[in-house]
């Protein structure tokens, strides 16, 4: 890993395409940056802030994000396999359609996103906030939601197996044909004081 980029802010960059391979930065500013079909694989970001910044058809491998600010960025299509992006903030972004597989997203701030049939496969998204967040139609499957804030979240149409929901108050939620396996339906059950038995 070369030495890390720190504190440096680039403007109105075009990187369309580019290869961010094994590059470290840390509490760097990028705004306007035109990442565009950029693939990353290795790369880190630490405490970095992208704002305005065009992801669309990107694809990120093993790569982190944490402790990031995104800022009114477009992620159209973006694919992220693999990434840590804990503790990363997304504030007014385009993330239609995300996919998200594997990696670890815990303690990232959704809220109030729109998620509307994104897809996040195996993931681990502990005490993520996805207050008010709008999921419908979106696949959430095989993914670690323990203690993720879910209050005032649309869930209407999401498929939603073989995900731990530990925590989940489904009052809380909009969940109109949600899809669950039956582990969850009994944890829902319980969490709504039913004492299941054979």
């Amino acid at each position: 890993m070369p030495e890390p980029i720190e504190d440096v802010t680039f403007h109105d960059e075009d990187w369309y395409a580019e290869e961010l391979a094994d590059r470290h930065y840390v509490g760097c500013a990028f705004h306007r940056v035109d990442l565009t079909e950029a693939t990353s694989r290795g790369a880190i970001f630490t405490g970095c802030t992208f704002g305005d910044v065009r992801f669309n058809v990107s694809r990120h491998t093993d790569s982190a994000f944490t402790r990031c600010t995104f800022i009114r960025c477009n992620l159209f299509e973006a694919e992220f396999t693999g990434c840590k992006v804990i503790g990363s903030t997304f504030d007014r972004c385009d993330l239609r359609p995300l996919t998200v597989t594997g990696g670890d997203w815990s303690f990232v701030t959704l809220a109030g996103a729109d998620l509307r049939g994104v897809r996040f496969t195996d993931v681990r998204m502990r005490e993520a906030d996805l207050s008010g967040a709008d999921l419908t139609g979106a696949a959430v499957r095989g993914t670690d939601l323990f203690d993720v804030q879910w209050r005032g979240a649309q869930l209407s149409r999401a498929d939603l197996r073989g995900s731990d929901l530990t925590g989940l108050d489904p009052t809380a939620i909009q969940r109109t044909g949600t899809v669950i396996d039956v582990f969850q339906a009994g944890t829902l059950a319980r969490a709504l004081g039913f004492d299941i038995r054979d």
